[in-house]
């Protein structure tokens, strides 16, 4: 088996029923990765609100707390980059950490698009333009969800 560079990941293209057949494992690591991605924010809220506290009566009274979130962040945002680094290696894009969304680049009408997907989710069901992003969503065709039109991808 050949090993794919990143080139070949960044630019795999999937159909819809690809991508709709990836969803059980790529839900699964997203759903790892949104939750952690939440609690690596609320930490670090947490973090920056005990260092403030630090900061003004000039004690180390949060000096154990601060160092163990401090190392729990590093190892933490290590796994963060795995799960991401995971989804890249099927050929999925990341694009919100606590929210679950993904995308997958397919072909539509001659032209490549994101098929997007946001945790919780059954089924891929949006797609939108490259530039886009989520706020561009827009439902699938009716042809292309009906399976009467699949969606093309490349060789």
């Amino acid at each position: 088996m050949s090993e794919q560079t990143e080139s070949d990941i960044q630019h795999k293209l999937f159909t819809l029923e690809q991508a709709n057949a990836m969803l059980p494992l790529v839900r699964a690591i997203v759903q790892d990765l949104s939750v952690l991605s939440q609690d690596v924010i609320d930490r670090r809220e947490r973090l920056a609100g005990l260092k403030a506290k630090r900061a003004k009566p000039r004690d180390d009274l949060y000096q154990q707390e601060v160092q163990q979130i401090e190392q729990e962040l590093q190892q933490d945002t290590l796994r963060l980059r795995e799960f991401v680094e995971e989804l890249q290696d099927l050929g999925v894009e990341p694009k919100n950490g606590p929210e679950g969304i993904v995308d997958f680049r397919c072909l539509l009408d001659g032209r490549v698009v994101y098929l997007c997907w946001k945790l919780g989710e059954n089924r891929i069901t949006h797609w939108h333009e490259l530039e886009a992003g989520f706020a561009g969503r827009q439902t699938l065709p009716v042809e292309f969800l009906s399976g009467n039109t699949a969606l093309s991808s490349e060789s």
